[in-house]
């Protein structure tokens, strides 16, 4: 069954957990598309210093929930804190919700979810420097290796990404879930 997942990422990404979500869903037989803000390429973040660049495949005023299974947001430091004041991210993400699709989320990936006013009574887990953020936001938050509520798959750091990569394929398979209210 033929499935295609966004990736919304911009430069400063961590590279492990844009890497190896889009190769464990490319394995599945899947798409995985690259969605960024601006075009052409976006720059990891690795190591403690900057990584390679990745191709974007879809700007994101051109694409729309509505072409995808499933979303995934990697974190790193700086990426999520410019998708999280993007409002045409914020939109993108919350029609993932809207529709009751998958949303898996790692480390500081959670903060466009916070910003976009989707964790509200949701249990999750993050990289425990957001996780204040998380709570005071109105998430139950848990320090596990991932956490899943109704499709939203959460995860804390690239040590969890086994987890996090197994639990988001049976997600995506499992299809819409209930819509967020």
């Amino acid at each position: 069954m033929s499935k295609r997942i966004a990736i919304l990422a911009t430069h400063g990404f961590e590279e492990s957990e844009l890497k190896s979500p889009k190769e464990h869903l490319e394995a599945q037989g899947w798409t995985a598309e690259i969605i960024s803000p601006e075009a052409g390429t976006i720059k990891a973040w690795a190591d403690k210093n900057w990584g390679k660049e990745y191709d974007v495949d879809a700007v994101l005023g051109s694409a729309s929930a509505d072409d995808y299974d499933a979303l995934v947001l990697p974190g790193g430091v700086i990426n999520p804190d410019q998708l999280r004041t993007n409002e045409k991210a914020l939109d993108f993400v919350r029609a993932f919700f809207e529709a009751g699709k998958p949303v898996a989320a790692i480390c500081h990936g959670p903060q466009t979810l916070i910003s976009a006013g989707l964790v509200k009574g949701r249990k999750m887990t993050s990289v425990k420097a957001v996780s204040t953020d998380l709570i005071n936001a109105g998430a139950d938050w848990h320090d596990r290796e991932v956490v899943t509520d109704k499709g939203l798959v959460t995860s804390r750091t690239p040590e969890d990404l086994p987890a996090f990569n197994k639990k988001m394929v049976e997600e995506i398979m499992e299809g819409q879930h209930q819509p967020a209210s």
